[in-house]
C-alpha cells in the first residue's frame, strides 16, 4: 500500500467510525482538532531534538563534545533542561503591563502552528491544500513580528523595548525579499499551491532553476527566525536579552520553543518549493527507481533536516552583523538582487515559450 492509500484509508476510517456518532459538521471540527493537536505535540517533542541536535552541531564546529553526561551520550540533557523550566519560578516583574507582557509568548505560537496547515509532508498528506498556500503562508508567518514588540513593550524596560524595536524592523526588511525570492518559483509553476509546486518538481528540482531565489530565501529566513548572524533581537553585548529580559521558566522557554518551530517551518517550506518536497532525487535509470522505494515522507524529513542542519551550521560560523550592517544588507543587496532574479526568471520563461512556439 502506498504512503497516499496509508494516509487516506486512516482519514477515511475516522470519518467513519466518528460521523455515525457526531455528523459530518462535528467530525469535521474533531478531525481539524486532531489535526492540531497532533502539530503541538510535534512541536514540543521536535523542539526536544532540536536543542540536542544544535548542541551538538555547535559542539562539533567548535571541536568540543557538547551533552554527553545525562543519560547515554547526552541524550536526556534536553529532557532534564524541560523539566528544570518546568518547575522555575513564574517571576512578574513589577510594573509591567499585565496583558501585554503574558500575551506575548502566547501569541508567538499562533503563527508558529499555523504556518504548519499548509505543508505538505507527504502526496495527500496535506492538512489543509489550499489553492493560495504559498500566500497563506506569508501572511501567518507575517504575524509572528507583533508579539515580540508585545513582548518588548509590556517589559517596561528599555533593553526589552529596544529588542522589540529592532525584531519589527529586522523581521519587516527581511519579509521583502524572502517573499520576492519565491515570486520565481511561482512564475515556474503558475500556481500557489504546494502540492502543485511539489509535483512540478518530478523532473528537476527548483534549486537548480532557481538558485539565486534559493540563496536568499535561506538568508532572509535565517533573518525572519531570529538567528546568528542576524540574532539582534536578543543582542547579549548590548541589550542583555531583549525582549525576553524579563521573562523566566516556562515564558521564556516559549519564545525558544517557537523559535524551533519557526524554524523548523521554514526549512519545511524550502524543501516543498526548492528541494522537492516529498519527491525522491531525480536520477535515471536503475538509480533512479531505487530512489522511488523511499517514502515520501523520508525523503521531506530528510530533506527538511538537511536544511536545519544548514541553519544551524550558519549559526555556529558565521559572526553577529551589526544592525546598521543588517539593515543595510537586506535593502541595498538582497532586494536589488531579489527584484533581478525575477526579471531574468520572466526573460527566461519568455525565451523558452518562445523557442517551443508557445
Amino acid at each position: 500500500m502506498t504512503d497516499q492509500n496509508i494516509f487516506m484509508a486512516i482519514s477515511g476510517f475516522l470519518r467513519s467510525f466518528l460521523g455515525p456518532l457526531l455528523g459530518n459538521d462535528l467530525t469535521d471540527i474533531v478531525m481539524y482538532g486532531a489535526g492540531l493537536l497532533g502539530v503541538i505535540i510535534f512541536i514540543f517533542t521536535n523542539a526536544v531534538v532540536l536543542v540536542l541536535m544544535e548542541r551538538k552541531v555547535a559542539a562539533f564546529m567548535q571541536s568540543r563534545l557538547g551533552p554527553n553526561r545525562v543519560g547515554p551520550w547526552g541524550l536526556l540533557q534536553t529532557v532534564a533542561d524541560t523539566l528544570k523550566l518546568l518547575v522555575k519560578e513564574d517571576y512578574k516583574p513589577h510594573k509591567v503591563d499585565p496583558w501585554v507582557w503574558a500575551l506575548g509568548p502566547v501569541l508567538l505560537f499562533v503563527p508558529a502552528i499555523g504556518a504548519y496547515a499548509v505543508i505538505p509532508f507527504d502526496d495527500q498528506a496535506v492538512p489543509v491544500d489550499l489553492n493560495i498556500g504559498i500566500f497563506y503562508f506569508i501572511a501567518i508567518s507575517s504575524l509572528s513580528t507583533l508579539p515580540f514588540l508585545m513582548a518588548g513593550w509590556g517589559s517596561n524596560n528599555k533593553y526589552s523595548l529596544i529588542g522589540g524595536m529592532r525584531s519589527v524592523a529586522q523581521m519587516i526588511s527581511y519579509e521583502v525579499p524572502l517573499i520576492f525570492s519565491l515570486i520565481g518559483v511561482i512564475m515556474l509553476v503558475g500556481s500557489l499551491q504546494m502540492s502543485a509546486i511539489v509535483e512540478a518538481q518530478h523532473r528537476i528540482w527548483f534549486v537548480f532553476l532557481q538558485p539565486v531565489a534559493f540563496l536568499i530565501y535561506v538568508i532572509a529566513a535565517t533573518a525572519e527566525t531570529n538567528r546568528t548572524p542576524f540574532d539582534l533581537v536578543e543582542c547579549e553585548g548590548e541589550i542583555i536579552a531583549g525582549p525576553f529580559t524579563e521573562y523566566s521558566g516556562m515564558r521564556w522557554a516559549m519564545f525558544f520553543l517557537a523559535e524551533y518551530a519557526n524554524l523548523v517551518a521554514v526549512s519545511a517550506i524550502a524543501t516543498t518549493l526548492f528541494l522537492g518536497g516529498w519527491q525522491p532525487l531525480p536520477l535515471p535509470g536503475a538509480l533512479g527507481d531505487l530512489m522511488a522505494f523511499i517514502p515520501g515522507w523520508a525523503w521531506f524529513a530528510g530533506k527538511t533536516y538537511f536544511m536545519i542542519f544548514l541553519f544551524m551550521w550558519f549559526r555556529w560560523t558565521f559572526p553577529r552583523f551589526r544592525v546598521d550592517q543588517l539593515m543595510a544588507f537586506g535593502w541595498k543587496v538582497l532586494i536589488p538582487l531579489s527584484l533581478a532574479n525575477i526579471l531574468v526568471t520572466g526573460v527566461g520563461i519568455y525565451l523558452y515559450r518562445m523557442a517551443i512556439g508557445g
